[in-house]
């Protein structure tokens, strides 16, 4: 049978995963987000040129800036509730940990308490043997 600690021990690394792929997705929409930015950046001076690049119409390149602007604006709403996300899955963490912790020390105390009533019963045992030896000696 598993000890409460042991159980405690598992679900933090599990959590803990959790929140490692959290930050994962996180950093993954922060990046997507750094991307359409920068194709912003890049339309806005190619409308700003006066003359666009070859293939492509002010009027492409304004729908396609439009499109950017609508994808960023989701893309950092989803970044927005990913990092909620992380904050209590990270606060999550540390309170499982706190209770791991404190099984764990529980576990022990049992451990060390258990030991101790066996060390004291051997006594106990070697003290009733003690004076039959004892008596022995002094004959």
């Amino acid at each position: 049978m598993t000890s409460r600690a042991d159980k405690l021990g598992r679900m933090v690394s599990l959590v803990k995963l959790q929140l490692r792929l959290s930050e994962w997705q996180l950093a993954q929409l922060r990046e997507q987000e750094r991307s359409l930015q920068d194709e912003q950046e890049w339309l806005v001076g190619a409308l700003n040129d006066g003359t666009p690049p070859t293939g492509s119409s002010s009027d492409s390149i304004a729908r396609r800036l439009n499109r950017t602007s609508v994808g960023a604006r989701s893309v950092r709403a989803q970044a927005s509730q990913q990092l909620d996300q992380v904050r209590a899955e990270s606060r999550r963490v540390k309170q499982l940990e706190e209770v791991a912790k404190a099984a764990l020390a529980d576990k022990l105390r049992e451990a060390e308490k258990r030991s101790l009533e066996d060390m004291a019963g051997a006594n106990l045992v070697l003290s009733h043997w003690t004076p039959a030896i004892a008596k022995g000696n002094k004959t």
